[in-house]
């Protein structure tokens, strides 16, 4: 990774044990200048009211499903943006997450639960579409406040540049540093929290709720079945909002990430980099 203009970040990286680049998360109406995004697929957002009224393909919006997970993947290893709008949402489940659409739909809340019986295999994540509908009002994410939403590298921020929210995919040893620093930089004893939902909705919606309620939150996710082909083996993904990240820059120098414990984890995590083939 090239120097970052965001002070002390290369340092923080090494130690913390992250080889990628954490993603800036916000939201403008300027596309990046190049980056990832699903096929457009004009007209066909399948809102609740044209389902309401049956103007919704449902086959053809199955068939060009596009996980928003799979878009990010794709941009993480090429280092570059993904983005997302109106048009480019991959899924009715990443519209609707993303701030694109709400409220669900009633096919979608059968879809994420028991299904249909001979006409949509369900995924059953939810024991009932009653209990799948009272998720999707709880999490109800925010309109997007803007036309994209923009995942891209940290680095990639120019000096004028802010993100709402800096997300990490890593494994277990190098989770544990940022878990537990999260409470040394905040002194919240419940900084981290790992709500139920989508891996895209652990890694945008839950955490913007949560700034919304007024609440500074990191967000373990990673833990949706459907999403888990989009990230590496033992990752995990967690999302924090860019104050709670920058308490984090400035205090993990008098935390135990200096300590011989610390040096312990991160001989593993130098043992998991060349088990994976992945040591710089």
């Amino acid at each position: 990774m090239e120097p970052s203009h965001i002070a002390g970040l290369p340092e923080f990286l090494k130690t913390i044990g992250c080889a990628e680049s954490p993603l800036g998360i916000f939201y403008s109406d300027q596309p990046p200048a190049q980056g990832l995004s699903p096929a457009p697929m004009p007209g066909l957002l399948p809102t609740r009211e044209k389902e309401q009224r049956g103007q919704v393909d449902w086959p053809q919006v199955f068939e060009s499903f596009s996980c928003v997970m799979g878009t990010i993947w794709r941009a993480r290893r090429k280092q570059a943006a993904a983005y997302f709008d109106v048009e480019r949402f991959g899924c009715p489940g990443g519209a609707f997450y993303l701030g694109f659409l709400g409220p669900q739909t009633d096919t979608i809340v059968y879809y994420v639960s028991t299904g249909v019986p001979g006409r949509l295999e369900g995924e059953r994540y939810f024991d009932s579409p009653e209990a799948c509908r009272c998720f999707f009002e709880t999490i109800d994410p925010l309109p997007a406040p803007a036309r994209y939403c923009i995942l891209k590298p940290i680095e990639q921020f120019g000096p004028a540049e802010e993100p709402d929210l800096v997300a990490f995919f890593c494994r277990p040893e190098t989770l544990c540093g940022l878990h537990q620093l999260a409470t040394f930089a905040t002194g919240d004893l419940e900084a981290v929290r790992s709500p139920m939902g989508a891996a895209c909705s652990n890694l945008i919606a839950w955490p913007y709720r949560y700034l919304v309620q007024g609440e500074q939150k990191a967000v373990l996710g990673g833990w949706d079945p459907s999403a888990r082909k989009f990230f590496k083996t033992d990752e995990m993904s967690l999302s924090l909002p860019w104050d709670m990240f920058q308490r984090m820059l400035e205090r993990w120098p008098q935390s135990f990430l200096t300590t011989k414990t610390w040096a312990t984890v991160h001989k593993k995590i130098a043992r998991s980099a060349r088990a994976w083939g992945e040591e710089a």
